[in-house]
């Protein structure tokens, strides 16, 4: 890493401007070379600054984020987070940004936002994109695979089996492209995504438009049922229970776990706890080391566990931090994923 990641922030609210500039100039390692109001200036100091990362707001006058990051990503291939507002309509737009190439996405700080910790995830989240290699032909994935959803009528005796996904930085796109090649009939689906309060219900709403399995944001004491999946809403962990031969989920507050909250490690620990070897987990693209050591959990439970391969993965961190573990039974680029755990389905 360099001296300093170079930072520029677009956004057309001068409190947005100045709050992110004050607190990343704490942050170690990070400089803000510049600000724009609109795209227009955004475009003329991209080619004068170099930034190596762009916080980019969605909703801005002259030209929209949207209109502006499909040029950026079609010209001048950049690492970019999003920065949106907390409401139907911004958390939508923001995920239509991730599948055009934007990487990570951040709340717009409101009264109710502490700045301080919006500085720490914020700088974290720069670090996180920092490097990662952008062109245009990465920038948007295929809705839906060519290879077409797998088939498997032996899925229909696994009802007592379940899978756990997590996954953090890039991970909306490849969670999309796990999930769409899994039929309707797979067993019972948990997911934990880093991701801010709102903007799950926003991903599971269009997750369950393009997945032959039918998609949620969880709800405390929601039943994980054969063809159903269920993503952990922001600022909630979520944990996996049982009752008889009844699986539910337990959503609920708590300190942060490897920053995050959601974390994938809660998610993976109670899996290994209540599903033991009635399990199988993937990793998938993510900074940090969240879920390693709770797939090591599942593993030493008796899961058989897949992690995501480096090429494949946006952020190698989480999968690396789990196969160096030694949590991973295989690691396959994410195209392959769906495939190999349906195969692995069908023989446990």
């Amino acid at each position: 890493m360099p001296q300093n990641i170079k930072v520029l922030i677009v956004d057309d609210s001068a409190v947005v401007r100045k709050v992110f500039s004050e607190q990343l100039s704490k942050q170690r390692g990070i400089e803000v070379v510049g600000t724009a109001p609109d795209p227009y200036v955004a475009r003329e100091k991209i080619v004068k600054l170099k930034p190596d990362v762009i916080t980019l707001d969605i909703e801005m006058p002259r030209m929209d984020g949207i209109t502006f990051l499909k040029k950026l990503m079609q010209h001048y291939p950049l690492p970019v987070i999003i920065v949106s507002s907390l409401t139907s309509k911004g958390s939508k737009i923001a995920l239509e940004a991730l599948s055009l190439g934007a990487l990570e996405v951040i709340s717009k700080p409101s009264e109710a936002y502490s700045v301080g910790d919006m500085g720490v995830q914020l700088a974290e989240k720069i670090r996180a994109v920092y490097g990662v290699k952008m062109s245009p032909a990465n920038s948007r994935m295929p809705e839906r695979p060519k290879a077409g959803v797998i088939e498997s009528k032996a899925l229909s005796a696994t009802t007592n089996k379940i899978i756990a996904i997590g996954a953090s930085t890039g991970g909306t796109e490849a969670v999309k492209q796990v999930l769409i090649r899994l039929p309707r009939n797979t067993p019972g689906v948990v997911v934990v995504q880093h991701m801010p309060a709102q903007f799950t219900t926003s991903f599971a709403e269009r997750l369950n438009e393009l997945c032959p399995m039918a998609v949620k944001e969880a709800v405390n004491g929601d039943t994980v049922t054969t063809g159903q999946v269920l993503i952990a809403p922001g600022n909630f962990h979520m944990l996996l229970k049982r009752s008889g031969a009844r699986y539910y989920v337990e959503v609920k507050t708590g300190p942060l776990v490897h920053y995050q909250r959601p974390a994938v490690d809660v998610l993976f620990k109670s899996v290994a706890r209540y599903a033991g070897a009635n399990a199988l987990g993937i990793i998938l693209t993510g900074m940090g080391k969240d879920g390693a050591a709770g797939m090591l959990d599942m593993k030493n439970a008796g899961a058989v566990n897949i992690a995501q391969d480096e090429r494949s993965s946006v952020v190698f961190g989480m999968p690396k931090e789990a196969i160096a573990l030694g949590a991973a039974d295989y690691v396959l680029d994410i195209n392959s994923i769906a495939g190999k755990a349906v195969s692995l389905l069908e023989k446990m």
